[in-house]
Parts: structure tokens; sequence; C-alpha cells
């Protein structure tokens, strides 16, 4: 069974930052990108970034590239999502997620094309 657990959310000032933690298991997850997504009330689920896990080459949408890191750990499972410089609008619960993408395959942004999910992590950056 596959679980995801996220970890690491907060608050913290503008400018600030915050690592996040995703801790896979239950597969391996070698074929598998693992994204991170947001969501805030009332809105959809926003990609933010992915990796894949065999290669490790990493996907950003515009409004993170230059703030946030994705990087993995093979040894501890686990896929991180350091984030500096936050905004306000950074605010949201931060999803970890994997999906099983073939090398042929450009990873997906919409989160209905991912199989796995955490529960969430909130984070908050106040002004």
């Amino acid at each position: 069974q596959v679980q995801l657990v996220e970890s690491g959310g907060g608050l913290v000032q503008a400018g600030g930052s915050l690592s996040l933690s995703c801790a896979a298991s239950g597969r391996t997850f070698i074929n598998y990108v693992m994204g991170w997504f947001r969501q805030v009330p009332g809105k959809e689920r926003e990609f933010v970034a992915a990796i894949r896990w065999g290669t490790g080459s990493t996907f950003y949408t515009d409004s993170v590239k230059g703030r946030f890191t994705i990087s993995r750990d093979n040894a501890k499972n686990t896929v991180y999502l350091q984030m500096n410089s936050l905004k306000p609008e950074d605010t949201a619960v931060y999803y970890c997620a994997a999906d099983f993408v073939p090398l042929s395959r450009i990873p997906s942004k919409r989160a209905d094309e991912y199989d796995y999910w955490g529960q969430g992590t909130q984070v908050t950056v106040s002004s």
C-alpha cells in the first residue's frame, strides 16, 4: 500500500524559508514522478514542482522558479521541497503526489493525472 506522508509546514514571515518533506513507502518509485501541489480554499489544486525519481530531472511552475527547489534522497525514499523567499501568495496546503510516468512522456502538471496523494501540510506566509 502506497503511503505519502508530508511534514515541515508552518508559519513563516515573508522572505523566509521552509522545507517540506514527503516520505514515500509501499512500492519502488524509480519509474515515478513525485510532485508537489498546493491548494487554497475555493481554488483548484495547483502544480508547484515535480521530480523524476529515477533521473532527478526537475520541473517547476513559473511562479516558484528561482525560489523553490525540489530534490529527492533515494536512501531515505523522501522528496523535499525547499522554499526560499516566501511570499504571502505562497500560502496554501501543500500536497505531495506520485504519478507513474514513462521516460517517453513529459510529466503532467494536472492534479488528476497523479495516482497517489499525501494528506497535505499547511504553509502560511505572513506579510
